[in-house]
């Protein structure tokens, strides 16, 4: 297998927004159709995250396999989407994209990433537990991440479903 992570190309945004359906598709599995059908990113949105850096993918044999997206919160790299198409799955593509995230974190001075995810959900939080990430308390929100978590609540996501997690250690 020869997996490379990299920028992607702008021609290949609509790929990604593929990977995310995909992806995205697994949730009716657990009983959670409404989070599969709710839209990926737009090319438009993609090519944000492209024009500010904050965006890789995981190409595994030429073919893009999978995605990461970044914002930067309360001053530290905050995961904003992490998605590996299912027929890549289970074979470390979306370990090695974590693994990047966490060392481009350090690399650029943030001493944490962060992400908010579904706490019961196998590929979700324990998923990122494994990999060292821990849920934070309520007290421990910073006003950026406790805004994220009233947008995800105003778009239908249940809070009682999610939690914050972080990791820290990279700067």
């Amino acid at each position: 297998m020869n997996r490379l992570i990299r920028v992607p190309d702008a021609s290949e945004l609509e790929q990604l927004r593929d990977i995310e359906r995909a992806a995205g598709a697994l949730f009716v599995d657990v009983g959670m159709p409404d989070i599969a059908a709710d839209e990926s990113f737009t090319v438009e949105e993609l090519t944000a995250y492209l024009d500010e850096g904050h965006i890789w993918v995981v190409v595994v044999n030429d073919t893009p396999a999978g995605y990461a997206l970044i914002d930067i919160v309360d001053d530290n790299v905050h995961l904003e989407q992490l998605s590996v198409h299912p027929k890549h799955g289970r074979r470390g593509h979306g370990a090695a994209l974590l693994e990047h995230v966490c060392t481009w974190a350090g690399d650029n001075g943030h001493h944490a990433v962060t992400l908010t995810t579904f706490e019961h959900v196998e590929w979700n939080a324990p998923y990122y537990a494994r990999h060292g990430f821990r849920v934070m308390a309520e007290a421990e929100l910073g006003p950026g991440l406790q805004q994220l978590r009233d947008e995800e609540t105003r778009h239908g996501l249940d809070p009682t479903l999610r939690v914050v997690m972080r990791k820290d250690g990279h700067a």
